[in-house]
């Protein structure tokens, strides 16, 4: 015996050791009836909370040993988060305060597990007078508590049933509070008859606290299945059951623990039980509850108006001073509905004003498309009033038509697609139509309009008329067309002496063929194939200044603005025609490095010409300083990757001033002592017009590279 305490000491010492290691952990509290006492309680079931805590080590459990009078209070606080008791205290928990069982007891006695048990009812041997339940009328009845199912009230039941009422036939009814305390009152013979549930006497006897020789049990039972003495029917054993506090998922995972808990696990050795069991059905509990008139199935007596006043007094006065309490706050929040619906009122007003003091039109959509409502600038800027937009289409009335004329159909508004795909978004053009039938340019966001709960019941629009921004964008293109086509004359200007002189040398040619062809004329018989040689000469020089006057007359009109599709080695063939004279007297030498399978690009052939010519006459400019034999001018064309065709013009002057760099592209910035400084400036602004980029790289380890990008259309790459 005492080595098998010594064993439950260190299973015990080996479950509080990593308590220890729980003292941030949440408690989780299990009230334990202690019909043994407290030391025994916790002794036994303290290995099995800390059982628990290894299995779920988010919590940590404690045992709270509870008396039969302690248990209501601690349920109804809500002190503890489980219970473990016996089934008649259960089923009263159970009606009055909805616990719930989640598991059942396997009960383990001389190493019999069982899940049911019994009340043994039992006296002194050597009582020779008290030898049936019938010789305890007039006798000493000790009990373990009224509330005990085990330990009086199953055997009340079976007295009841031969005609004995304890509290009226017996000599003395006791109560010991624990089971120990009611075998040793028996024992000492402080009572005569003593009852208690089944398996303390065996236990007591295992534990060397008594000998089975001195006690007889009373109207004992026989069932080949129950192998422990008892004196009354078998009720299920206590059943572990969670609190109505006690949240749902915690409880299976305690349940589920307790289920998986081995037999051989030492809290359950500790604790002398086999484990745990699905829960069983308490219905002979209730019955025998019901029988015995026990809460919760008391007769309640006859309650009159003046027992409910003499005895409540102080909660009627409690509900009075509740009333009156609610009479004034009811007065109060009355006033303070009243303020609030004016503040609400002047809010309103205040947000009325605001929109309507934004220059912006600001209109709200809800999710059938109909307009919630709209600021005063949208009735400015379209003509429509509140009572023709509220409640209707928007769509329908503001943005039904393209600008072409097609229909544009709702399902690719973004007014619609904001509320559905719960999105912003900005529409940097667009057209809204007037009440007139005339049409605006608009842009506009529209942004997702949500509920409390978050969900989006809208959207509200912001748009801006941009017909005056549209007007001064058009009359800032025309200026630089203007400024373009007047940097291209004054371009003429100073190519006037060479071009003169390119010009004057087919003249020449043809003026002199044609005074030799009139001289073999005039000689009489002229060989024809003579003439001819002549006239082909005359011919192919006059072909040749008409080129070049094509060339300039091309170079200095004004284009009309719209792109078309060019190739850009053919524009450079054409920039060389214009400059030959120069690079010829520079004495220059031109690298042509043209891929010809770049695809062609949209744009305006005379801008783009004028920023080749631009390019080109810096890079001859630039290698002025240099002797002639390391002039180069290298000309390249590459595809980008099939998105852009990449232009570059590569000099092998001494590049350009370091001071310069920040501001190269800048108007009226220029190296030269005579130069305007809108070469670059122009070309900047030219390729920009056509989402392309134009920018410098120096060269290694003299010259200057400058490049250009256009974008291919779409239509370039289907060709």
């Amino acid at each position: 015996m005492a080595d098998r305490k010594m064993q439950k000491f260190w299973c015990c010492l080996l479950f509080l050791l990593p308590v220890t290691l729980f003292a941030e952990i949440p408690q989780i509290k299990i009230g334990v009836l202690s019909h043994r006492g407290d030391e025994a309680t916790l002794r036994n079931w303290s290995p099995t909370a800390d059982y628990l805590t290894r299995v779920v080590p988010e919590y940590r459990f404690l045992i709270v040993p509870l008396d039969f009078r302690e248990i209501e209070p601690a349920v109804r606080s809500g002190s503890v988060d489980f219970l473990l008791v016996n089934p008649g205290i259960y089923v009263n928990m159970e009606v009055r305060y909805r616990i719930s069982r989640i598991v059942t007891l396997n009960n383990l006695i001389n190493n019999e597990a069982s899940n049911l048990f019994g009340g043994v009812i039992f006296t002194r041997a050597d009582r020779d007078d008290i030898n049936s339940l019938e010789d305890l009328r007039g006798k000493t009845l000790m009990a373990v508590d009224k509330t005990s199912l085990g330990g009086f009230q199953m055997a009340w039941k079976e007295l009841e049933k031969i005609g004995i009422n304890p509290y009226r036939d017996t000599a003395d009814l006791r109560f010991g509070g624990t089971h120990d305390a009611v075998v040793q009152a028996v024992q000492r013979g402080e009572a005569d008859v003593g009852t208690v549930r089944t398996g303390i006497l065996e236990t007591m006897v295992e534990d060397g606290e008594t000998v089975a020789e001195k006690f007889t049990v009373l109207g004992q039972k026989q069932d080949d299945m129950y192998l422990f003495s008892h004196s009354t029917q078998l009720y299920p054993e206590w059943p572990f059951s969670k609190l109505q506090h006690t949240p749902a998922q915690l409880a299976r995972r305690v349940a589920i623990a307790l289920l998986q808990m081995s037999p051989l696990e030492p809290a359950a050795q500790w604790g002398e039980y086999a484990g745990w069991t699905t829960p069983l059905e308490y219905q002979p509990v209730h019955e025998l509850l019901r029988d015995l008139h026990l809460p919760p199935y008391d007769r309640p007596e006859r309650f009159t108006l003046s027992d409910a006043i003499e005895k409540y007094w102080y909660w009627l006065l409690i509900a009075l001073l509740f009333l009156l309490f609610m009479l004034i706050m009811t007065s109060w929040v009355v006033r303070l509905n009243r303020a609030l619906k004016k503040s609400k009122s002047m809010l309103e007003r205040q947000h009325n004003l605001i929109l309507d003091s934004v220059a912006d039109g600001i209109y709200g959509v809800d999710l059938q498309g109909n307009a919630t409502f709209i600021n005063k600038a949208v009735t400015e800027i379209t003509g429509w009033r509140a009572k023709d937009l509220i409640g209707v289409n928007q769509h329908q009335l503001l943005h039904h038509t393209r600008q072409d004329g097609s229909p544009n159909p709702g399902s690719e508004c973004p007014v619609y697609l904001t509320f559905r795909e719960g999105r912003p978004r900005y529409v940097e053009e667009d057209l809204f139509w007037k009440k007139d039938g005339s049409s605006i340019p608009v842009e506009y966001s529209s942004t997702p309009i949500r509920n409390e709960q978050g969900d989006i019941v809208g959207s509200v629009v912001v748009f801006r008329d941009i017909s005056a921004r549209k007007q001064a964008a058009e009359a800032d293109r025309q200026y630089q067309m203007e400024l373009a086509h007047v940097a291209r004359l004054s371009t003429m200007g100073e190519m006037a002496s060479g071009m003169a002189h390119e010009l004057n040398q087919p003249l020449t040619a043809i003026a002199t063929s044609a005074d030799a062809c009139m001289r073999l004329l005039e000689s009489g018989k002229p060989p024809a194939d003579r003439i001819m040689d002549v006239l082909e000469t005359i011919s192919a020089q006059a072909r040749r200044a008409g080129g070049i006057i094509q060339q300039l007359r091309q170079f200095v009109r004004k284009e009309e603005p719209r792109h078309t599709l060019v190739q850009i080695n053919q524009l450079i063939e054409e920039v060389l025609v214009l400059l030959e004279p120069e690079i010829r007297k520079a004495g220059i030498r031109v690298v042509r490095d043209l891929d010809t399978d770049i695809p062609p690009v949209q744009a305006q052939h005379i801008q783009i010409d004028q920023v080749i010519l631009n390019l080109i006459r810096n890079a001859i400019e630039a290698m002025a300083e240099i002797d002639q034999g390391q002039r180069i001018l290298t000309l390249r064309t590459r595809s980008a990757g099939g998105n852009a065709v990449i232009t570059s013009v590569e000099d092998s002057g001494p590049g350009a001033d370091k001071e310069l760099l920040d501001k190269l592209f800048d108007p009226f910035v220029t190296s030269k002592p005579r130069g305007m400084g809108l070469g670059l400036s122009i070309s900047m602004a030219i390729i920009n017009a056509h989402n392309g980029n134009l920018y410098y790289d120096a060269k290694k380890p003299r010259g200057a590279i400058f490049r250009f990008t256009l974008p291919v259309s779409e239509a370039a790459n289907e060709h």
